[in-house]
C-alpha cells in the first residue's frame, strides 16, 4: 500500500511537480475557491527546490452557498466571507481530515512530518491552517495566502492536542484585496499569536495587491520553504 495513491482519493489526481533529485522534503498546496491544482502547481513551479516534492490536490465539486448553490471546486460549502458568518464546521473537518491523509500518506512514503509544508490560498489557505494546527503529526511550518481562520472561536482550545504549539506561519495578505479585506488577515495574524508561539508568526502586506498573488510574495514564500525544509 506504500505506494498506492488510491487509497488517498485527493492523490489520486493531485497535481505532482516532482523533484529534481531525492526527493527530502514536501510541499502540500492547497488552492482557493473554484480553481484547481494546476495553477499553484505552475506557481510553485518558478520558485521550485530540487529535492522538494510539490503536491497540489484538486477539491471536491460541490454546491457552494455564497455562489447561490454553484457546484464548483471548493474544499468546504462557504455561506459568507465575514468573521461572524455561519460555517460549514463538518465540512471543515471532513476536508481537514482528507488534508491529513496526504500528510500521513507521505511520511509512509518516507517523508517525515517535520519535513512537510502545509499552504495555501484563500479558501485552500483557511484550510491549512485549521488542519495544521488541529495535526497530531509535527509539521515543518504552513503558508497562509489572502485568508483566514475557520472556526475561530474554536481557538485556542481546538489545537490543544495539536503538536504544533510552535510551527512557523508565513501570512501574506494583498492590502488592496476586495474578497478578503487585508484586516481581517491582521484579526488572523493576532488570533494565530493566541495559538502558536507568537514570535513564530510572520504576517506580510502588499501595496496594491489584490485577491491574488506577486512577485514579492512568491519570493518571500521561497524564502520561507527554504528556511524551514534546507537540503540535507
Amino acid at each position: 500500500m506504500c505506494g498506492n495513491n488510491m487509497s488517498v482519493p485527493l492523490l489520486a489526481d493531485a497535481v505532482t511537480v516532482s523533484g529534481a533529485e531525492r526527493e527530502t522534503a514536501a510541499v502540500i498546496f492547497l488552492h482557493g475557491l473554484g480553481d484547481t491544482g494546476h495553477s499553484w502547481a505552475d506557481a510553485l513551479s518558478s520558485i521550485r527546490l530540487p529535492y522538494v516534492k510539490y503536491i497540489c490536490p484538486h477539491a471536491p465539486r460541490i454546491p457552494v452557498t455564497l455562489n447561490m448553490k454553484m457546484v464548483m471546486p471548493s474544499w468546504f460549502d462557504l455561506m459568507g466571507l465575514t468573521p461572524d458568518a455561519p460555517e460549514d464546521e463538518a465540512g471543515i473537518k471532513k476536508a481537514a481530515e482528507n488534508i491529513k491523509a496526504i500528510i500521513e500518506h507521505e511520511m509512509k512514503n518516507g517523508i517525515p512530518a517535520n519535513r512537510i509544508i502545509l499552504g495555501g490560498f484563500s479558501q485552500g489557505g483557511a484550510l491549512s491552517l485549521y488542519t495544521a494546527l488541529t495535526c497530531q503529526h509535527q509539521l515543518a511550518g504552513i503558508v497562509a495566502l489572502s485568508c483566514w481562520l475557520p472556526l475561530h472561536k474554536a481557538f485556542p482550545q481546538a489545537a490543544n492536542n495539536s503538536v504544533n504549539k510552535d510551527i512557523a506561519i508565513l501570512q501574506c495578505h494583498g492590502e488592496m484585496d476586495a474578497v478578503i479585506p487585508v484586516r481581517f488577515g491582521a484579526l488572523t495574524a493576532e488570533k494565530l499569536k493566541s495559538v502558536v508561539t507568537p514570535t513564530k508568526v510572520q504576517f506580510k502586506t502588499y501595496p496594491g495587491v489584490m485577491h491574488s498573488s506577486c512577485p514579492q510574495e512568491m519570493m518571500a514564500v521561497k524564502e520561507f520553504i527554504e528556511k524551514l525544509l534546507p537540503r540535507i
